[in-house]
Protein backbone atom coordinates (compact mmCIF):
# COMPACT_ATOMS: atom_id res chain seq x y z
CA UNK A 1 0.00 0.00 0.00
CA UNK A 2 2.10 2.82 -1.11
CA UNK A 3 -0.60 5.85 -0.69
CA UNK A 4 1.23 7.45 -3.58
CA UNK A 5 0.43 5.14 -6.51
CA UNK A 6 1.54 7.47 -9.27
CA UNK A 7 4.71 7.89 -8.29
CA UNK A 8 5.46 4.43 -6.81
CA UNK A 9 3.91 2.41 -9.63
CA UNK A 10 4.94 2.54 -13.88
CA UNK A 11 4.59 1.14 -16.77
CA UNK A 12 8.42 2.10 -17.29
CA UNK A 13 10.97 1.78 -15.30
CA UNK A 14 12.72 4.28 -16.75
CA UNK A 15 9.61 6.94 -15.76
CA UNK A 16 9.65 5.02 -11.93
CA UNK A 17 12.79 5.43 -11.44
CA UNK A 18 13.14 9.41 -12.41
CA UNK A 19 9.53 10.07 -10.73
CA UNK A 20 11.41 8.10 -7.33
CA UNK A 21 14.40 10.39 -7.72
CA UNK A 22 12.14 13.56 -8.17
CA UNK A 23 10.47 12.80 -5.26
CA UNK A 24 13.19 12.18 -2.94
CA UNK A 25 15.09 15.21 -3.93
CA UNK A 26 12.26 17.46 -3.18
CA UNK A 27 11.39 15.57 0.28
CA UNK A 28 14.97 16.47 1.31
CA UNK A 29 15.30 19.78 -0.37
CA UNK A 30 12.04 20.08 1.96
CA UNK A 31 13.87 18.55 5.41
CA UNK A 32 16.98 21.16 4.72
CA UNK A 33 14.60 24.00 4.37
CA UNK A 34 12.77 23.02 7.27
CA UNK A 35 15.35 22.08 9.18
CA UNK A 36 16.87 26.36 8.76
CA UNK A 37 13.09 27.87 9.65
CA UNK A 38 13.34 25.57 13.12
CA UNK A 39 16.19 27.12 14.42
CA UNK A 40 15.24 30.30 14.06
CA UNK A 41 11.58 29.29 15.04
CA UNK A 42 11.54 26.36 17.08
CA UNK A 43 7.52 26.74 17.43
CA UNK A 44 6.96 26.59 13.73
CA UNK A 45 5.15 22.94 12.81
CA UNK A 46 6.35 20.83 10.11
CA UNK A 47 2.54 20.14 8.91
CA UNK A 48 2.01 23.82 8.08
CA UNK A 49 5.33 24.65 6.85
CA UNK A 50 5.76 22.15 4.04
CA UNK A 51 5.22 22.85 0.29
CA UNK A 52 2.29 20.86 -0.52
CA UNK A 53 2.71 20.95 -4.30
CA UNK A 54 1.51 17.46 -5.46
CA UNK A 55 3.41 17.77 -8.47
CA UNK A 56 6.29 17.37 -6.38
CA UNK A 57 5.69 14.94 -4.11
CA UNK A 58 2.65 13.37 -2.11
CA UNK A 59 2.93 13.57 1.21
CA UNK A 60 1.77 10.99 3.77
CA UNK A 61 1.63 11.11 7.81
CA UNK A 62 4.50 9.16 8.48
CA UNK A 63 6.61 12.33 6.70
CA UNK A 64 4.51 15.34 7.70
CA UNK A 65 4.64 14.19 11.47
CA UNK A 66 7.85 11.92 12.37
CA UNK A 67 10.30 11.73 9.38
CA UNK A 68 10.54 15.49 7.94
CA UNK A 69 10.64 16.98 11.75
CA UNK A 70 13.31 14.78 12.29
CA UNK A 71 15.25 15.61 9.99
CA UNK A 72 15.41 12.13 8.17
CA UNK A 73 16.41 11.91 4.96
CA UNK A 74 15.99 9.48 1.99
CA UNK A 75 17.91 7.79 -0.51
CA UNK A 76 17.37 6.08 -3.81
CA UNK A 77 17.90 2.28 -3.65
CA UNK A 78 17.95 0.52 -6.35
CA UNK A 79 16.91 -3.21 -4.89
CA UNK A 80 13.70 -1.31 -4.12
CA UNK A 81 12.84 -1.41 -7.97
CA UNK A 82 10.51 -4.72 -8.12
CA UNK A 83 8.10 -6.27 -10.24
CA UNK A 84 4.57 -6.34 -9.31
CA UNK A 85 1.00 -7.64 -9.69
CA UNK A 86 -0.79 -4.08 -9.66
CA UNK A 87 -4.14 -5.46 -11.03
CA UNK A 88 -5.51 -8.94 -12.30
CA UNK A 89 -3.30 -9.65 -15.40
CA UNK A 90 -1.65 -6.27 -15.23
CA UNK A 91 1.94 -6.38 -14.05
CA UNK A 92 3.61 -3.07 -13.09
CA UNK A 93 7.23 -1.87 -11.89
CA UNK A 94 7.02 -0.77 -8.28
CA UNK A 95 9.06 1.27 -5.79
CA UNK A 96 9.24 -1.39 -2.38
CA UNK A 97 10.39 0.61 0.31
CA UNK A 98 9.56 1.39 3.22
CA UNK A 99 10.24 5.23 2.80
CA UNK A 100 8.02 5.83 0.47
CA UNK A 101 5.19 3.36 0.78
CA UNK A 102 2.76 3.69 3.99
CA UNK A 103 2.82 0.10 4.72
CA UNK A 104 4.44 -3.06 3.15
CA UNK A 105 2.78 -5.49 5.75
CA UNK A 106 4.24 -9.02 5.66
CA UNK A 107 5.56 -8.43 2.25
CA UNK A 108 9.33 -8.58 3.10
CA UNK A 109 8.75 -12.13 4.47
CA UNK A 110 7.57 -12.99 1.62
CA UNK A 111 9.64 -11.55 -1.04
CA UNK A 112 12.40 -9.91 1.20
CA UNK A 113 14.57 -9.77 -2.39
CA UNK A 114 14.39 -9.82 -6.13
CA UNK A 115 16.06 -13.14 -6.00
CA UNK A 116 13.98 -15.23 -3.90
CA UNK A 117 11.06 -16.97 -5.49
CA UNK A 118 7.80 -17.24 -4.04
CA UNK A 119 3.76 -17.80 -4.78
CA UNK A 120 1.05 -16.33 -2.82
CA UNK A 121 -2.55 -17.23 -2.86
CA UNK A 122 -4.20 -13.90 -2.64
CA UNK A 123 -8.12 -13.82 -1.52
CA UNK A 124 -10.06 -10.36 -1.33
CA UNK A 125 -10.54 -9.28 1.83
CA UNK A 126 -13.53 -9.06 4.83
CA UNK A 127 -16.04 -6.71 3.26
CA UNK A 128 -19.37 -7.01 1.00
CA UNK A 129 -18.05 -7.81 -2.10
CA UNK A 130 -18.14 -11.25 -3.79
CA UNK A 131 -15.17 -13.29 -3.68
CA UNK A 132 -11.80 -13.68 -5.40
CA UNK A 133 -8.59 -15.11 -5.35
CA UNK A 134 -5.56 -15.22 -7.73
CA UNK A 135 -1.84 -16.23 -7.45
CA UNK A 136 1.14 -14.45 -7.86
CA UNK A 137 4.71 -14.78 -8.10
CA UNK A 138 5.56 -11.20 -7.70
CA UNK A 139 4.78 -8.56 -5.28
CA UNK A 140 0.77 -8.43 -5.21
CA UNK A 141 -0.97 -4.17 -4.61
CA UNK A 142 -3.14 -4.41 -1.66
CA UNK A 143 -5.78 -3.89 -4.04
CA UNK A 144 -5.01 -6.73 -6.51
CA UNK A 145 -8.20 -7.99 -4.86
CA UNK A 146 -10.37 -5.61 -2.78
CA UNK A 147 -8.31 -5.25 0.51
CA UNK A 148 -6.55 -8.84 -0.43
CA UNK A 149 -4.32 -10.83 2.03
CA UNK A 150 -1.57 -13.03 0.96
CA UNK A 151 -0.87 -17.14 1.87
CA UNK A 152 2.45 -18.24 1.12
CA UNK A 153 3.57 -21.49 -0.47
CA UNK A 154 7.10 -19.94 1.31
CA UNK A 155 8.12 -17.44 3.79
CA UNK A 156 11.68 -15.98 4.35
CA UNK A 157 13.26 -15.64 8.10
CA UNK A 158 16.41 -13.34 8.24
CA UNK A 159 19.20 -15.29 9.75
CA UNK A 160 20.63 -13.29 12.97
CA UNK A 161 24.44 -13.14 12.66
CA UNK A 162 25.58 -14.85 15.69
CA UNK A 163 29.06 -14.96 18.14
CA UNK A 164 30.34 -16.89 21.01
CA UNK A 165 32.49 -16.03 23.46
CA UNK A 166 35.60 -15.78 21.54
CA UNK A 167 33.66 -13.53 18.78
CA UNK A 168 35.28 -16.12 15.96
CA UNK A 169 32.08 -16.76 14.24
CA UNK A 170 31.48 -15.25 11.33
CA UNK A 171 34.98 -13.77 11.86
CA UNK A 172 34.86 -12.68 8.05
CA UNK A 173 31.04 -10.77 8.38
CA UNK A 174 30.95 -7.05 8.07
CA UNK A 175 28.46 -4.57 8.55
CA UNK A 176 28.54 -4.46 4.64
CA UNK A 177 27.66 -8.22 4.05
CA UNK A 178 24.11 -9.21 2.30
CA UNK A 179 21.53 -10.29 5.20
CA UNK A 180 20.96 -14.09 4.50
CA UNK A 181 17.60 -15.85 4.90
CA UNK A 182 16.35 -19.14 5.59
CA UNK A 183 12.89 -20.33 3.53
CA UNK A 184 9.83 -21.70 6.07
CA UNK A 185 7.15 -23.61 4.67
CA UNK A 186 3.57 -21.39 4.54
CA UNK A 187 1.76 -24.96 5.18
CA UNK A 188 1.84 -25.92 8.38
CA UNK A 189 3.20 -29.50 9.40
CA UNK A 190 0.10 -30.04 11.40
CA UNK A 191 -2.18 -29.73 8.22
CA UNK A 192 -0.03 -31.78 6.69
CA UNK A 193 -0.33 -34.44 9.11
CA UNK A 194 -3.95 -34.25 9.17
CA UNK A 195 -4.42 -34.64 5.14
CA UNK A 196 -2.24 -37.66 5.68
CA UNK A 197 -4.04 -39.07 8.25
CA UNK A 198 -7.39 -38.72 6.84
CA UNK A 199 -6.54 -40.16 3.51
CA UNK A 200 -4.05 -43.19 5.11
CA UNK A 201 -1.14 -42.42 3.12
CA UNK A 202 2.28 -41.05 4.56
CA UNK A 203 4.20 -39.48 2.32
CA UNK A 204 1.90 -39.24 -1.30
CA UNK A 205 0.82 -36.25 -0.05
CA UNK A 206 3.12 -33.32 0.05
CA UNK A 207 2.88 -29.42 1.29
CA UNK A 208 2.52 -28.19 -2.23
CA UNK A 209 -0.24 -31.02 -2.76
CA UNK A 210 -2.01 -28.71 0.17
CA UNK A 211 -1.01 -25.81 -1.44
CA UNK A 212 -2.53 -26.37 -4.99
CA UNK A 213 -5.78 -28.32 -3.25
CA UNK A 214 -6.48 -25.12 -1.79
CA UNK A 215 -6.62 -23.24 -4.59
CA UNK A 216 -8.44 -24.98 -6.34
CA UNK A 217 -10.74 -25.38 -3.79
CA UNK A 218 -11.28 -21.41 -3.82
CA UNK A 219 -12.49 -21.58 -7.03
CA UNK A 220 -15.40 -24.32 -6.38
CA UNK A 221 -18.37 -22.41 -7.29
CA UNK A 222 -20.27 -24.72 -4.80
CA UNK A 223 -17.77 -23.50 -1.88
CA UNK A 224 -18.27 -19.69 -3.11
CA UNK A 225 -21.83 -20.31 -2.94
CA UNK A 226 -22.12 -22.30 0.51
CA UNK A 227 -20.03 -20.26 2.49
CA UNK A 228 -20.71 -16.64 0.47
CA UNK A 229 -22.03 -15.03 3.45
CA UNK A 230 -18.67 -16.14 5.66
CA UNK A 231 -16.49 -15.31 2.74
CA UNK A 232 -17.91 -11.45 3.28
CA UNK A 233 -17.53 -11.46 7.11
CA UNK A 234 -13.67 -13.46 7.51
CA UNK A 235 -11.03 -14.84 5.50
CA UNK A 236 -11.78 -18.59 3.69
CA UNK A 237 -11.90 -21.54 6.14
CA UNK A 238 -10.38 -24.74 4.17
CA UNK A 239 -12.31 -28.27 4.41
CA UNK A 240 -11.25 -31.46 3.91
CA UNK A 241 -13.04 -32.90 1.75
CA UNK A 242 -14.15 -36.68 2.23
CA UNK A 243 -12.71 -38.81 -0.42
CA UNK A 244 -9.46 -38.51 -1.51
CA UNK A 245 -10.24 -38.75 -5.27
CA UNK A 246 -12.02 -35.72 -4.65
CA UNK A 247 -8.66 -34.42 -2.92
CA UNK A 248 -6.31 -34.68 -5.93
CA UNK A 249 -8.96 -33.52 -8.22
CA UNK A 250 -9.24 -30.12 -6.91
CA UNK A 251 -5.19 -30.72 -6.32
CA UNK A 252 -4.75 -31.18 -10.08
CA UNK A 253 -7.30 -28.09 -10.78
CA UNK A 254 -5.37 -26.06 -8.53
CA UNK A 255 -2.14 -27.05 -10.06
CA UNK A 256 -3.58 -25.98 -13.79
CA UNK A 257 -5.44 -22.72 -12.80
CA UNK A 258 -1.91 -21.83 -11.09
CA UNK A 259 0.15 -22.46 -13.98
CA UNK A 260 -3.18 -20.46 -16.87
CA UNK A 261 -2.95 -17.49 -14.05
CA UNK A 262 0.98 -17.48 -13.26
CA UNK A 263 2.42 -18.00 -17.10
CA UNK A 264 -0.68 -16.24 -18.50
CA UNK A 265 1.25 -14.37 -21.08
CA UNK A 266 3.00 -16.96 -22.90
CA UNK A 267 -0.80 -18.91 -23.26
CA UNK A 268 -1.50 -19.14 -27.16
CA UNK A 269 -3.77 -17.39 -28.31
CA UNK A 270 -7.68 -18.89 -28.17
CA UNK A 271 -7.98 -20.41 -31.45
CA UNK A 272 -11.07 -19.28 -32.83
CA UNK A 273 -10.37 -15.61 -32.21
CA UNK A 274 -9.84 -13.57 -35.80
CA UNK A 275 -7.58 -10.52 -35.61
CA UNK A 276 -8.50 -7.81 -38.23
CA UNK A 277 -5.48 -5.63 -39.21
CA UNK A 278 -5.93 -2.60 -41.77
CA UNK A 279 -3.45 -2.50 -44.06
CA UNK A 280 -2.99 -5.97 -44.33
CA UNK A 281 -4.45 -8.45 -46.91
CA UNK A 282 -4.62 -11.13 -44.77
CA UNK A 283 -6.96 -12.15 -41.91
CA UNK A 284 -5.02 -13.86 -39.10
CA UNK A 285 -7.27 -16.21 -36.85
CA UNK A 286 -5.76 -17.58 -33.82
CA UNK A 287 -1.94 -18.34 -32.41
CA UNK A 288 -1.05 -14.61 -32.85
CA UNK A 289 1.59 -15.65 -29.23
CA UNK A 290 4.87 -13.57 -30.24
CA UNK A 291 6.87 -16.35 -31.32
CA UNK A 292 4.52 -17.14 -34.11
CA UNK A 293 6.50 -15.72 -37.31
CA UNK A 294 4.44 -15.33 -40.24
CA UNK A 295 2.53 -12.97 -38.90
CA UNK A 296 5.12 -11.14 -36.71
CA UNK A 297 6.98 -9.35 -39.54
CA UNK A 298 6.19 -5.83 -38.46
CA UNK A 299 8.50 -6.30 -35.39
CA UNK A 300 9.96 -2.72 -35.08
CA UNK A 301 6.52 -1.04 -35.59
CA UNK A 302 5.79 0.21 -32.26
CA UNK A 303 3.21 2.74 -33.03
CA UNK A 304 1.43 -0.12 -35.21
CA UNK A 305 0.69 -2.15 -32.21
CA UNK A 306 0.59 1.22 -29.46
CA UNK A 307 -2.96 1.42 -27.50
CA UNK A 308 -4.63 4.37 -26.39
CA UNK A 309 -7.84 2.91 -25.10
CA UNK A 310 -9.45 -0.57 -26.00
CA UNK A 311 -13.42 -0.17 -26.65
CA UNK A 312 -16.50 -2.22 -27.55
CA UNK A 313 -18.15 -1.46 -30.69
CA UNK A 314 -21.36 -1.12 -28.37
CA UNK A 315 -22.73 -1.81 -25.35
CA UNK A 316 -23.18 -4.75 -24.81
CA UNK A 317 -21.42 -6.08 -27.84
CA UNK A 318 -18.37 -8.01 -26.52
CA UNK A 319 -17.71 -10.53 -29.12
CA UNK A 320 -15.86 -7.97 -30.72
CA UNK A 321 -12.94 -5.25 -29.18
CA UNK A 322 -11.32 -2.30 -31.30
CA UNK A 323 -8.00 -2.83 -30.22
CA UNK A 324 -6.89 0.40 -31.85
CA UNK A 325 -7.10 2.06 -35.02
CA UNK A 326 -4.97 -0.42 -36.94
CA UNK A 327 -6.91 -3.68 -35.44
CA UNK A 328 -9.85 -5.22 -33.91
CA UNK A 329 -10.48 -8.60 -32.61
CA UNK A 330 -13.15 -10.63 -33.21
CA UNK A 331 -14.96 -13.58 -32.54
CA UNK A 332 -14.49 -13.94 -28.83
CA UNK A 333 -16.52 -16.44 -27.28
CA UNK A 334 -19.14 -15.34 -24.45
CA UNK A 335 -17.68 -18.14 -22.25
CA UNK A 336 -14.56 -16.15 -21.93
CA UNK A 337 -16.15 -13.16 -19.99
CA UNK A 338 -17.56 -15.96 -17.36
CA UNK A 339 -14.30 -15.77 -15.13
CA UNK A 340 -14.16 -13.01 -13.22
CA UNK A 341 -11.61 -11.85 -10.90
CA UNK A 342 -12.33 -8.76 -8.03
CA UNK A 343 -15.76 -7.82 -9.82
CA UNK A 344 -14.80 -7.51 -13.72
CA UNK A 345 -13.91 -10.39 -16.13
CA UNK A 346 -9.52 -11.03 -16.80
CA UNK A 347 -10.25 -9.78 -20.44
CA UNK A 348 -12.07 -5.97 -18.99
CA UNK A 349 -9.40 -5.66 -16.98
CA UNK A 350 -7.04 -5.79 -19.93
CA UNK A 351 -8.92 -3.13 -21.32
CA UNK A 352 -9.31 -0.96 -18.55
CA UNK A 353 -5.50 -1.13 -17.51
CA UNK A 354 -3.78 -1.00 -20.90
CA UNK A 355 -4.46 2.62 -21.58
CA UNK A 356 -2.57 5.56 -21.11
CA UNK A 357 -3.12 7.66 -18.32
CA UNK A 358 -2.12 11.02 -16.60
CA UNK A 359 -2.36 11.50 -12.81
CA UNK A 360 -4.45 14.51 -12.48
CA UNK A 361 -2.62 15.57 -9.09
CA UNK A 362 0.97 15.00 -9.68
CA UNK A 363 0.38 15.07 -13.57
CA UNK A 364 2.73 12.02 -14.09
CA UNK A 365 1.91 9.94 -16.97
CA UNK A 366 1.52 5.93 -17.24
CA UNK A 367 2.00 4.96 -20.96
CA UNK A 368 1.97 0.70 -20.90
CA UNK A 369 3.27 1.19 -24.30
CA UNK A 370 6.51 1.67 -22.59
CA UNK A 371 6.65 -1.68 -21.27
CA UNK A 372 6.64 -3.31 -24.82
CA UNK A 373 9.44 -0.49 -25.91
CA UNK A 374 11.69 -1.38 -22.64
CA UNK A 375 11.20 -5.13 -23.32
CA UNK A 376 11.46 -5.08 -27.16
CA UNK A 377 7.96 -6.49 -27.34
CA UNK A 378 5.97 -4.72 -30.13
CA UNK A 379 2.88 -7.02 -29.86
CA UNK A 380 3.05 -7.34 -25.80
CA UNK A 381 0.01 -5.67 -25.08
CA UNK A 382 -2.09 -7.50 -28.38
CA UNK A 383 -0.75 -10.67 -27.60
CA UNK A 384 -1.48 -10.72 -23.98
CA UNK A 385 -4.77 -9.45 -24.85
CA UNK A 386 -5.03 -12.87 -26.68
CA UNK A 387 -3.67 -15.05 -24.15
CA UNK A 388 -5.89 -13.94 -21.78
CA UNK A 389 -9.19 -14.45 -23.21
CA UNK A 390 -7.56 -18.02 -24.12
CA UNK A 391 -6.64 -17.89 -20.45
CA UNK A 392 -10.47 -16.96 -19.40
CA UNK A 393 -12.17 -19.68 -21.57
CA UNK A 394 -9.41 -22.50 -20.33
CA UNK A 395 -9.99 -21.27 -16.51
CA UNK A 396 -14.30 -21.98 -16.63
CA UNK A 397 -13.31 -25.02 -18.67
CA UNK A 398 -11.58 -26.20 -15.43
CA UNK A 399 -13.87 -24.62 -12.96
CA UNK A 400 -16.55 -26.37 -14.38
CA UNK A 401 -15.00 -29.56 -14.08
CA UNK A 402 -14.36 -29.67 -10.30
CA UNK A 403 -15.99 -32.30 -8.31
CA UNK A 404 -19.33 -31.68 -6.29
CA UNK A 405 -17.95 -30.07 -2.61
CA UNK A 406 -18.58 -33.36 -0.10
CA UNK A 407 -17.20 -32.49 3.05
Amino acid sequence: KSNRDAWCYNSSKDSLIKNIKKGIEFYNSEVDRFQKAYSLNPSIIAKDFINYDSTKFTWDRSQKETDLPKGKKYFYEEDSIRLANYRPFFKQVVYMNRSLNNCVYQLPQLFPTPSHKNLVICVKGVGDKDFSCLISNCIPDLQVLFNGQCFPLYWYEEAKTTFNKGGMDDLFASANDEPQYIQRDGITDWILQEVRNRYGRSKEITKEHIFYYVYGLLHSPQYRERFAADLKKSLPRIPIVEKLEDFLSFYKAGKKLADLHLNYETVPAYEDVHVVMEGKEEEFRGNLAADYKPIYHIKTDFAYYAVDKMKFPKKGQKDTIIYNQNIRIENIPAEAYEYVVNGKSAIEWIMERYQQTQDKKSLIKNNPNDWSIEHNQPRYILDLLLSVINVSVQTVEIVKGLPKLKV
